[in-house]
């Protein structure tokens, strides 16, 4: 059976309500996951995927989703493994949250990326931007934007405000295995404290659900462990061009992390590497007013080097 068809059969068995997960599909890919593959699978468009980073869902790419699909890309927002499907279901019910790492999160995505008939192109924020220069690294992305990207492996810098970030999770070794909401201060500081109160609110309400704690405790051993789930190829012939995009006022990922990330980076001789900070900006880049801004920076990177968007498929819907 064709790929395409063999993913929306099991989505055909999803909404029947009969799971099934033949030829290594594991069950934990949603209806929504596999819709998406099976859509990107149909076309002769370079598929954009798009990784969301903690206390976030896939929801918070729906705009740039819309101005990727105008430019001739067919986008695809697959949430982590067992990702509720709203923010209000996520703040009801966030176990099925808790426990997923940073090597869970990139296995189910290049599983899904192992489906797409094409290489695509990847824009991870945060914990997504680190599992976008992970999966780059093993020559899975046609060209790689990490916005504000949580460190990997090698990434030395430790700023203060990133350990203030990141207090509400490391103070409590328990939270390894929780899902951990920030309340409205927290999240005013470690996303929102570049745009005005009420902006901060409506952004929390709007996009805020709890974490898995699991990544910030990884990433704070991660120089510590050979082992690490945080590490990240950047020497790989294969890696494809990279753009780093940086807040001037990121607290959680100031400029000192990115930069060291970029740095790591510019090792790799077989492809682009480049940087940008933005003025007055901090870590809800990718969702506040100014999310535009960046949306068109990433989008231009990207149609330097991705295979241009063609046609439909004479098969496609």
């Amino acid at each position: 059976m064709h790929a395409a068809e063999e993913l929306g059969s099991i989505a055909q068995a999803l909404r029947s309500g009969v799971v099934v997960a033949p030829k290594g599909i594991p069950a934990m890919f949603s209806e929504h996951d596999l819709q998406q593959i099976d859509q990107a699978s149909r076309t002769d468009r370079t598929p954009a995927i798009f990784v969301h980073g903690l206390w976030l869902l896939p929801s918070s790419w729906e705009r740039w989703a819309e101005v990727f699909r105008a430019a001739g890309f067919i986008p695809v927002l697959p949430g982590w493994p067992d990702d509720p499907d709203t923010v209000a279901e996520a703040k009801a019910h966030p176990e099925p949250l808790a426990d997923k790492t940073v090597g869970q999160v990139t296995e189910h995505l290049e599983t899904l990326i192992g489906r797409l008939p094409r290489l695509p192109v990847i824009i991870g924020h945060s914990f997504g931007g680190l599992v976008a220069q992970i999966l780059a690294g093993r020559g899975l992305s046609a060209a790689t934007v990490a916005i504000a990207p949580a460190p990997f492996q090698g990434v030395l810098p430790l700023p203060a405000s990133t350990l203030r970030a990141a207090a509400p999770v490391l103070s409590n070794p328990a939270n390894r295995h929780r899902a951990v909401p920030l309340t409205s201060e927290q999240f005013r500081f470690s996303f929102t404290n570049a745009v005005d109160e009420d902006e901060a609110e409506q952004l929390y309400q709007t996009f805020a659900v709890p974490a898995p704690g699991a990544p910030l405790f990884q990433t704070a051993v991660a120089n510590l462990n050979p082992w690490s789930e945080t590490k990240v190829d950047s020497t790989c012939p294969r890696r494809g061009p990279l753009l780093i995009i940086s807040g001037e006022k990121d607290n959680a990922v100031p400029w000192a992390i990115a930069n060291a990330a970029y740095q790591k980076q510019l090792r790799n001789e077989y492809a682009i590497t480049e940087i940008i900070e933005m003025p007055r900006r901090g870590h809800s880049l990718t969702i506040d007013s100014g999310w535009r801004e960046i949306c068109d920076i990433a989008l231009r990177f990207i149609q330097q080097f991705a295979p241009l968007p063609t046609r439909e498929s004479p098969t496609g819907k």
